[in-house]
């Protein structure tokens, strides 16, 4: 019945007669494809496993997290502005998220004081070591769970892990501290308490104040929407995803926190465990949203992939070999005119292919030595183009993988004779054609758009596909 209903919906949203009726409907189709989208995508399961993921992750590594966050901060003198931070995550749980700060605040004091006074320096330094391992598992998990969202292959290389992730981690603490620092000292000033007792100035300060709140989580969750995921996201679509994902918290939270008050029947039966549960609970639905926003932002910036989401497109053997072709065109073209950039979510993004179909045949390209990725993922040929035949680029697609192994019999024979031929005649025709040939065939017809160049390479079935 489920799927019945799904269908339904699916050939309703998509149906090949709203193009061309009034605005109010094509409106109305295209918002609500974003959410049958999302509940779509939730109920295949992925989403849900790696919210749970990252609870487990979240329990391991926020006292470690706030550790190093306490350290950076208290070398500005700013370690006072991060237990408010922290209430602001737990604000939800009332006067319970109060007293869970405080524990949380009083254990970190516990590990700097053993620091400072320098008990056990061999326990301390395994200590640090820990802290770190634990933050980097923590980003790396998020990355990981943000590649997939947005389908992208290939996590960040080892150093860029490092130098990007401490970037964040060591940096953004001390600009929210700053942030909050610089806030009450101009609210201390006399030219501020001056401008505050005219009253319009008053109000119109406190109708703002309102918003400020939802106004930073929008601003994080955005933030978080561009930088995490390994490929370009827009400014446009990680905004997008920031409203969506930063209003759904900050009311899922109240509504939390009002679940909470009136749930007193938890702390009856559950007793101590009451507060841990709801913990846990808050954590998973916190990091679903997150997820489901950082959707909502690849589904934006990429609408064609709305109807689908992560069905697995099976790509024939002529269109493996397009895009085999495809790839080893436009990244020796780059490299030739010595601006290479290509990475494989770009250039997915150019050619209108998911990220997971592209990276197959760039894995197999890698194999044969005709591409090289780079420690930044750029791709670059694997040698001089002169040397790289168009022969080996269709070869690396075509014996990618083993035969399967057949009973031999005559009529098969005869059908390997056939398959040969074949072979010999595609390999006599481009066997002296190099890459170079290829890049430099495109003559003076510079406003030729990309794909029709790269459909050229097919003189037999330059048909469109």
């Amino acid at each position: 019945m489920l799927k019945a209903l799904h269908q339904t919906v699916r050939q309703w949203l998509w149906d090949p007669r709203i193009p061309s009726a009034g605005w109010p409907l094509r409106t109305a189709t295209r918002v609500l494809r974003f959410p049958y989208a999302l509940l779509r995508d939730a109920m295949e399961g992925e989403l849900t496993l790696r919210a749970m993921s990252l609870v487990y992750t979240t329990l391991l590594s926020v006292v470690p997290l706030i550790a190093l966050s306490f350290s950076v901060l208290k070398a500005f003198n700013f370690q006072e502005q991060l237990e408010p931070l922290m209430y602001g995550f737990l604000e939800p749980f009332g006067e319970d998220g109060r007293a869970l700060t405080d524990q949380i605040m009083s254990f970190v004091d516990n590990q700097q004081n053993f620091i400072n006074d320098g008990q056990g320096v061999t326990l301390a330094s395994l200590g640090l070591v820990f802290l770190i391992y634990t933050v980097v598992v923590m980003v790396q998990k998020i990355e990981e769970a943000f590649n997939f969202t947005w389908q992208v292959q290939r996590p960040r290389s080892i150093g860029r892990r490092f130098s990007e992730y401490f970037s964040v981690i060591l940096i953004a603490p001390v600009l929210l501290a700053s942030a909050l620092a610089l806030k009450a000292t101009a609210e201390q000033t006399e030219f501020v308490k001056w401008l505050l007792q005219i009253d319009v100035i008053s109000d119109g300060t406190i109708f703002v104040g309102q918003f400020v709140p939802y106004l930073l989580v929008i601003g994080a969750f955005a933030f978080v929407y561009g930088f995490v995921p390994n490929t370009k996201v827009t400014a446009a679509a990680a905004f997008v995803g920031g409203i969506v994902g930063g209003l759904v918290w900050s009311l899922v939270g109240g509504a939390f926190s009002s679940f909470i008050g009136l749930s007193t029947r938890y702390e009856l039966v559950y007793s101590s465990l009451a507060i841990p549960l709801l913990v846990l609970m808050w954590l998973y639905v916190s990091w679903l949203i997150v997820l489901l926003g950082a959707r909502i932002s690849y589904y934006y910036q990429h609408p064609e992939f709305l109807r689908r989401g992560r069905e697995k497109i099976i790509l024939t053997n002529r269109m493996r070999e397009r895009l085999a072709m495809a790839v080893m065109y436009y990244v020796g073209d780059e490299f030739r005119n010595e601006r290479p950039h290509w990475h494989v979510n770009s250039l997915a993004q150019h050619l209108g292919v998911p990220a997971d179909s592209l990276a197959e045949i760039v894995n197999q390209l890698e194999a044969r030595k005709l591409l090289v990725v780079t420690e930044d993922d750029i791709l670059l040929p694997g040698s001089d183009t002169e040397c790289i035949k168009l022969v080996d680029i269709f070869d690396a697609v075509r014996r990618s993988q083993r035969d399967q192994l057949l009973v031999k019999t005559a009529s098969l024979q005869r059908i390997d004779v056939v398959i040969e031929e074949l072979e010999n005649l595609v390999g006599e025709h481009l066997s002296q054609r190099s890459l170079r040939d290829l890049i430099e065939a495109r003559g003076s017809q510079d406003s030729e758009d990309d794909d029709a160049k790269v459909r050229g390479l097919f003189p037999a079935t330059g048909q469109k596909r």
